[in-house]
């Protein structure tokens, strides 16, 4: 199948065409963040406002880069995909109702999709040779700004959610700490750059802070299925930097980057020890890792070991596809791997659909 997918399930309003699963024909994404900048975070009003600005001009880019020259493009789609959850309500909304549009109009079928999986088939775009059904069962972690999650699949397309945050995802923490230190949005690049300046710095032998990792205690109310030892809270630690720097403010940037790498060092750790415990069983024949945060330095670092003491290959997505981009969207959606629905036209979007 060739497949047209929509993404906009937060900022970035984003088309891709995307054969067989893996093999990305286009891939176009406009991001929002020069918008949201100023206030630090993403604010859904104005991110619904400009999809709906740009959604038109994205998909017709997508198209014309898949098909240059092609005088009837829309001939080559097999069918229309799009992000239906999780994510922000009026963002969603204009995707799913752009891609209900498209099939009604040109008589396609219409495929919903889990954001979430897509984030963990990301790591096979543009990788042929990871089809093969020799990489699974296989350990799935989606990291990014709005959600962190362990995920247990057992052959491609079935997903289990083991474990999750119970409050801030990690890509929230990282935005979060960053502007309580004045350094901007989105949080997680910078602060990984910092970090990386206090290892070549004057203070890289100066010990980090220890801010706590996030344990989630075992009689801790979950959703059936989770283990507390796969979950994690990332809301005390962004307290515990808030009482930090209340207490010693840092002086100079060369406290800051300290700072920052003690920051990210515990939400690495946090999530390395996750993963240990997941992988602990011995079933897992790889680990896939997607979402934004997963470009990550220290983080892919981190993983990359646990990896390897248990034996398992680390699979992660080309940078171009580890923030929200269609292609994974569409990649999925061609593989099979869109959602169960009798009646496509009449769902939904749901915000909080899990995995």
């Amino acid at each position: 199948m060739t497949v047209l997918g929509i993404e906009s399930s937060c900022d970035e309003t984003a088309a891709a065409v995307v054969r067989e699963g893996d093999e990305v024909l286009s891939s176009v994404i406009y991001s929002q963040v020069p918008l949201h900048r100023p206030y630090g975070g993403v604010v859904p009003e104005i991110a619904s406002r400009s999809h709906i600005e740009k959604i038109r001009g994205i998909v017709a880019q997508a198209l014309a880069d898949a098909f240059p020259g092609e005088p009837d493009p829309w001939a080559r789609i097999d069918a229309i995909a799009a992000t239906c959850g999780p994510g922000l309500a009026a963002s969603l909304l204009v995707g799913w109702t752009a891609a209900k549009g498209l099939a009604l109009a040109l008589g396609k079928p219409l495929l919903p999709v889990n954001h979430m999986h897509a984030h963990l088939w990301s790591v096979r775009l543009d990788h042929p040779e990871r089809r093969t059904e020799a990489l699974y069962p296989q350990l799935g972690l989606a990291v990014s700004g709005g959600h962190t999650c362990f995920v247990d699949c057992p052959e491609p397309n079935r997903f289990r959610l083991m474990g999750q945050t119970i409050d801030d995802a990690a890509g929230e923490a990282f935005d979060k700490a960053a502007k309580l230190l004045g350094l901007g949005y989105p949080g997680g690049p910078v602060i990984d750059r910092m970090a990386k300046a206090w290892r070549n710095g004057p203070l890289r032998e100066k010990p980090l802070v220890v801010f706590p990792q996030g344990k989630v205690a075992p009689d801790h109310p979950l959703p059936e299925g989770l283990r507390p030892e796969l979950c994690v809270s990332f809301s005390g630690l962004k307290t515990a930097l808030l009482t930090h720097v209340r207490k010693t403010p840092p002086q100079g940037e060369d406290e800051v980057a300290h700072l920052c790498a003690s920051y990210q060092e515990a939400i690495v750790a946090a999530l390395a020890k996750r993963a240990e415990a997941a992988l602990g069983g011995g079933r897992y024949r790889s680990f896939a890792v997607g979402g934004g945060v997963s470009l990550n330095g220290r983080l892919r670092e981190a993983l990359d070991r646990v990896a390897e003491r248990h034996g398992v290959r680390l699979l992660t997505a080309e940078p171009r596809y580890c923030g929200d981009n269609a292609a994974m969207i569409a990649g999925l959606a061609s593989a099979g791997g869109a959602l169960p629905c009798d009646d496509p036209l009449a769902l939904d979007i749901d915000p909080s659909l899990p995995v």
